[in-house]
């Protein structure tokens, strides 16, 4: 009873310290500090310095892994920036400052690069892990927003995210300045990305699950693969084109002859010549067949299919080998894969 009794007046407190803002005072607000966090990584771009691009040189030319270290939210960043790193092909590991001092530092090998992470460049942590960091020998690199600090007098190389002040009223929650650290991580990543040149393809190795993944490495016979190949000859009778479209359930088949493709008859090609026509008895599979139907290579990208179905807004594609028929991807396929 008494731990509910003081959860009630816990939460009593909490409400009594809420004070009541209007939409147009939150807007504000919000529009407040992104304003300032954009104007901050505006002055970013003045000291993109000679040491910034020694540290894209030294990388480059690095045998081992960039080590990345910092406590509290700067610990953080560090770790979304040794995840950006790695992604995009520069391998990095992340090692907490405060557990570098308690046997951690084992983490470093001798052709690895370290970057501190830190606002003020003077922490406890940083000042105890510094003068052992440098008893490694490995070159160490500061992203730091105090160039006078402890931190900046120690390290080899500065990238400076100095901030004015934080998006904080108070200046004292981390917000700009972990923005800054952030953005400056991003652009040291993407650098190194250009100047290794990697490509999409690169990337999809270090994505290969999820959305993302599949949008860069799944194929289109990934997928057509799976489905029946419909088709017609140019002279089956209409009732052949509809059984070949229920059957497969792709909602089109294709029109074939010795083997090249010369035409497509959809769900909708149906519909049209039941409008169109009293009788149909007569009426042919060349009668009635699109002749230029949109087609995509089986070797093409399963998300460049998707882009050309939405850029003619049709649910599916004649998939080729060369110049020869090879299958139908629908929609269908796209959206079971989770790609769109």
């Amino acid at each position: 009873m008494p731990k509910i009794t003081y959860f009630c007046a816990y939460q009593y407190l909490k409400l009594e310290n809420i004070f009541v803002k209007s939409n147009s005072e939150i807007k504000n607000i919000a529009i407040n500090v992104l304003t300032q966090e954009a104007n901050a990584l505006n002055k970013l771009t003045e000291r993109i310095d000679s040491d910034f691009l020694a540290v894209v040189a030294t990388i480059l030319k690095l045998r081992g892994r960039v080590v990345l270290t910092g406590v509290g939210k700067s610990a953080i960043i560090a770790q979304k920036i040794v995840a950006t790193l790695n992604s995009t092909g520069t391998p990095a590991i992340f090692m907490h400052a405060a557990d570098a001092i308690h046997g951690d530092l084992g983490i470093i090998q001798e052709d690895d690069l370290i970057i501190a992470v830190s606002k003020s460049g003077n922490t406890a942590e940083i000042k105890v892990l510094v003068p052992l960091l440098r008893q490694t020998q490995n070159q160490l690199v500061a992203i730091v927003g105090n160039t006078q600090s402890y931190l900046a007098q120690q390290a080899d190389y500065i990238l400076d995210t100095t901030v004015e002040k934080e998006a904080c009223p108070h200046n004292l929650a981390p917000t700009t300045s972990t923005t800054a650290q952030l953005a400056m991580g991003d652009a040291l990543a993407i650098c190194l990305l250009e100047c290794r040149q990697f490509s999409d393809r690169d990337f999809a190795r270090y994505h290969p699950g999820g959305m993302l993944g599949k949008r860069l490495y799944l194929k289109v016979s990934d997928l057509s693969a799976h489905n029946t190949k419909p088709w017609v000859q140019p002279d089956a009778p209409v009732r052949e084109v509809i059984v070949a479209i229920t059957k497969h359930r792709l909602g089109a088949v294709a029109v074939v002859k010795e083997s090249d493709l010369i035409g497509i008859i959809t769900d909708g090609d149906i519909r049209r010549m039941l409008e169109n026509h009293a009788q149909i008895d007569g009426l042919t599979a060349k009668d009635i067949m699109g002749r230029s139907p949109k087609t995509v290579d089986r070797s093409e990208l399963a998300i460049h299919a998707f882009d050309v179905m939405r850029e003619n807004n049709i649910t599916q594609l004649l998939v080729l080998n060369g110049k020869s028929y090879d299958g139908i991807v629908h929609l269908h396929d796209l959206l079971k894969e989770g790609i769109i």
